[in-house]
């Protein structure tokens, strides 16, 4: 498998993109994760840059008048955008730009950048997604039934993609997922070990 100068990461809020993506990013020296850009509230643990920048309306929509955004799009009640710029830094230096975004933004860079990988990730279902979101937000968030009403949508955009993968187990699945991306990159020294957990596309 020849390598791969990008690959995009999507799934419905909750199912575990950014954990898989920022844990992978760590552990694998060779990728860069790209630091989006949205007007949406910091949630606690969070600050400036970890993991967004956190901007204004107004001052995203600055930045779209001024072509800063390879894409952008409104995710629930949010806007988010990712910097061109930091694609081109991390390719100058050779190194392999991964990302976690939604759907449509997933399917706008497979357009512009046809030959990136893509890998969907699936809950095992929406009623262990809809526990995992008030989980992780301390409570059921107000915009809990758009976010479940977004992801049904959003699954059902998930044939497209060339890679799928169900996080049932977070552990067992990170593996799985770890040694897809290890193939993308043509780092990986286990080329040959099969990934049962896998949904291949078509």
């Amino acid at each position: 498998m020849s390598k791969v100068s990008m690959i995009i990461v999507a799934a419905p809020s909750g199912a575990g993109k950014s954990s898989f993506v920022e844990r992978v990013t760590r552990e694998m020296p060779i990728l860069v994760d790209t630091v989006t850009y949205t007007t949406r509230g910091m949630r606690a643990g969070e600050s400036e840059g970890h993991p967004y920048h956190f901007v204004s309306h107004d001052r995203f929509e600055e930045l779209i008048k001024q072509n800063f955004f390879v894409e952008w799009a409104r995710v629930h009640t949010n806007l988010y955008g990712t910097p061109l710029n930091q694609l081109e830094d991390a390719w100058a230096a050779g190194r392999v730009v991964i990302m976690d975004i939604d759907v449509q933004g997933a399917a706008t860079f497979k357009k512009k950048y046809p030959d990136c990988a893509t890998v969907f990730i699936l809950p095992p279902s929406i009623d262990e997604l809809r526990r995992r979101v008030i989980k992780r937000d301390g409570g059921a968030p107000k915009d809990l039934d758009i976010r479940m009403q977004n992801a049904l949508r959003e699954i059902a955009e998930a044939d497209p993609f060339d890679h799928r993968l169900v996080n049932a187990d977070f552990e067992r699945s990170y593996a799985e997922f770890k040694r897809l991306v290890a193939r993308l990159t043509g780092s990986s020294t286990e080329r040959q070990r099969p990934c049962h957990h896998f949904l291949r596309g078509s």
